[in-house]
């Protein structure tokens, strides 16, 4: 009887995960929890993993964290990469600003944006947290203003428009619109607020 060998493809404990689903589990908890309102328990229980591969795969709570944000940037938040790409400045705003109802307003995720949520409750233990999510919106807008002082700079904004002033005006309306959406504001009524938004920008 031929001897049957080991198939080293097979060899080990392989993992009963997918991390990238695991990711969009945890994802969700801290977006509906914020931060410091999600225990390991609600992660490993989301994740359905023990904490023993969360911490092999994933590092801490703080580093899963920061996972989740890159996660989140590069999946439900891709729409404001999008928006920047486009040739004008209106388009570009108005992208922005619909885009994120239609987000805001997708019963598949929890209400509001986890960029807002996830880390404005952070205690004093957590200020690398606090500080990680305060870049995270910092670094939003600077993409913002780069296009829009592009903008400026090929004649696409009325003068007397400074580019920074403006794209500070945009990231505020579409942090109201994360926090009308938490409160419960419909997409029509969420809409409507955009159209006095852009009426009185005159872009």
């Amino acid at each position: 009887m031929a001897s049957v060998k080991a198939n080293p493809a097979k060899m080990g404990r392989p993992r009963s995960f997918r991390e990238d689903e695991a990711l969009d589990a945890a994802m969700r908890v801290f977006w509906q929890k914020g931060y410091e309102g999600t225990s390991l328990d609600d992660l490993t229980g989301a994740m359905k993993i023990n904490r023993s591969s969360l911490y092999s795969t994933f590092g801490d709570k703080e580093a899963l964290f920061r996972r989740v944000m890159k996660q989140y940037s590069a999946g439900p938040l891709s729409f404001m990469s999008e928006a920047l790409n486009l040739k004008t400045a209106r388009a570009v705003v108005e992208a922005l600003l619909r885009m994120s109802v239609k987000f805001l307003g997708d019963p598949g995720h929890p209400p509001g944006c986890l960029s807002i949520q996830g880390g404005l409750a952070c205690g004093s233990g957590n200020e690398e947290v606090k500080q990680a999510m305060v870049d995270w919106r910092k670094a939003g807008l600077a993409q913002l203003q780069k296009r829009l002082q592009r903008a400026r700079a090929e004649g696409d904004l009325r003068k007397g428009v400074d580019p920074k002033d403006l794209a500070r005006l945009i990231m505020i309306v579409m942090n109201g619109l994360g926090i009308q959406a938490v409160n419960g504001a419909t997409p029509a009524e969420m809409n409507r607020a955009v159209d006095l938004a852009l009426q009185s920008l005159r872009l």
